[in-house]
């Protein structure tokens, strides 16, 4: 959430950030009236607290008869107190709860715009894929080589699921295999950093296997999961536990309550876990293949920065999802979300979308999260610097291949004349075949 005195000191700015997010702007009069309303109450609790240290210090000095009006003063101020610490309780969730509604503050230099249609290409890398005969979408390729089955999943658990089989589940461990080797080799790592900024850590990724299941007020924290949200969300009554909806939503919380030392900075995460999402509201939107579905595989990176140089780790992070995709020879375009877009945590957005043949268009495959302070502040996150002083740390959360989408890439842009699938190179060593091909999917060296 945004510093209460952030809002107190500049409540115009935060009224205009909100407003371009879609927010109501009134909500900024909301917090001021609620904070002064609990402030008040501070001081009047402050001021009985000064009073009762005041009486009891003076008690041991009176008469008796002086000592019972004094002791019934002090239970008179009591019963105050524990009205006013009722009503300054009430006020302080209050005001949580309607800070929670404040989205975080756009960036600057983020592009101003409604929604997805308005976010702005940054750059464009490799040529759309052409084909010298005539081309098919994946799921064409996916049903006649016995890739994916989409009807058995269904009669199994309904629709937006399936089942990759043969090469397309071998594609899946391979895209794995070099994801994890890739951010956990510091040469790589080193090269991508200088390439960005030379100051920047060569500390390559911790590779993390969280849990998928997460309690309410820990999701609540990382700022992912609100009214809206929870109807994407599958929840376990019984339990009290949410499936997460990406590794990031149990990767943030790893470190609340805990204060970080400067020197610790950052700490470079790569999650894999399975994903539930239910895709509330996409109704008639890729309801066949494997595209938009309720459960998926993917690898996702977190990171905890220093607030000095977190948007500089931002753009390496950015590097390194490029340097993923054009490891695997994709032509893509990266896309800066703009206002309306980039999501309430976070306070710069960015997409890269690869080519896909079948669809002769671009499609959104990594995404790149960048959420300042406003997640740990209610994660309570914090680094210590060397003179003592305590701030919050900054998060980013990025995408480092989600696997179903990679598959579908890999599947459109690598397809040949004869029918076959083309491995990308990057991945021929984690496999037993450097084509896919027959009935079965399955190729030879």
């Amino acid at each position: 959430m945004l510093d209460i005195k952030l809002i107190r000191e500049n409540p115009d700015k935060v009224k205009k950030g909100i407003a371009a997010k879609g927010a109501p702007a009134d909500l900024v009069g909301q917090v001021l009236k609620v904070d002064t309303e609990r402030r008040k109450l501070q001081t009047e609790l402050d001021v009985i607290k000064a009073e009762k240290n005041k009486l009891g210090k003076e008690i041991g000095k009176l008469s008796p008869e002086e000592r019972d009006a004094r002791i019934a003063g002090l239970r008179a101020q009591d019963v105050k107190a524990d009205a006013l610490e009722e009503n300054f309780k009430k006020a302080s969730e209050e005001l949580t709860k309607i800070l929670s509604r404040i989205p975080n503050l756009p960036d600057d230099g983020v592009p101003s715009g409604r929604d997805e249609t308005e976010n702005v290409v940054a750059k464009t890398v490799g040529q759309p894929t052409k084909f010298k005969f005539d081309h098919t979408d994946y799921l064409t390729l996916a049903h006649e080589m016995d890739l994916v089955d989409t009807e058995a999943a269904a009669k199994v658990s309904g629709s937006r699921f399936g089942y990759l089989k043969g090469a397309a589940a071998c594609l899946q461990f391979a895209l794995g295999q070099h994801v994890l080797n890739t951010l956990t080799n510091p040469k790589i790592i080193e090269k991508i950093a200088k390439s960005v900024d030379n100051s920047l850590t060569r500390v390559p990724f911790v590779p993390v296997v969280p849990p998928v299941m997460i309690r309410e007020d820990a999701y609540w924290k990382t700022a992912r999961i609100d009214l809206e949200d929870k109807e994407e969300r599958y929840y376990i009554p019984k339990d009290e536990l949410y499936l997460i909806g990406s590794a990031e939503h149990t990767l943030a919380p790893m470190h609340m309550d805990e204060i970080l030392n400067e020197n610790e900075l950052p700490k470079r995460y790569l999650g894999f876990s399975t994903a539930f999402r239910r895709e509330a509201g996409t109704y008639g939107k890729d309801t066949k293949g494997i595209i938009r579905v309720h459960q998926f595989d993917k690898w996702e990176m977190e990171v905890f920065a220093d607030p000095k140089n977190s948007r500089t780790e931002y753009e390496f992070i950015i590097a390194v999802q490029e340097y993923l995709v054009s490891s695997l020879g994709l032509p893509y375009r990266v896309m800066l979300k703009c206002t309306g877009d980039i999501g309430g945590p976070n306070a710069r957005g960015v997409d890269i979308d690869v080519w896909l043949p079948g669809e002769n268009n671009y499609r959104e495959t990594h995404t790149a999260d960048f959420m300042t302070d406003y997640q740990t502040r209610r994660l309570n996150t914090r680094l210590r610097r060397p003179n003592g002083d305590l701030e919050f740390v900054h998060t980013i959360d990025a995408t480092a291949f989600a696997i179903g989408r990679m598959i579908v890439a890999i599947i459109e842009n690598y397809q040949q004349a004869d029918g076959s699938i083309k491995v990308p190179k990057v991945l021929q060593k984690y496999l037993p075949f450097k084509e896919i091909k027959g009935p079965f999917g399955m190729g030879n060296n």
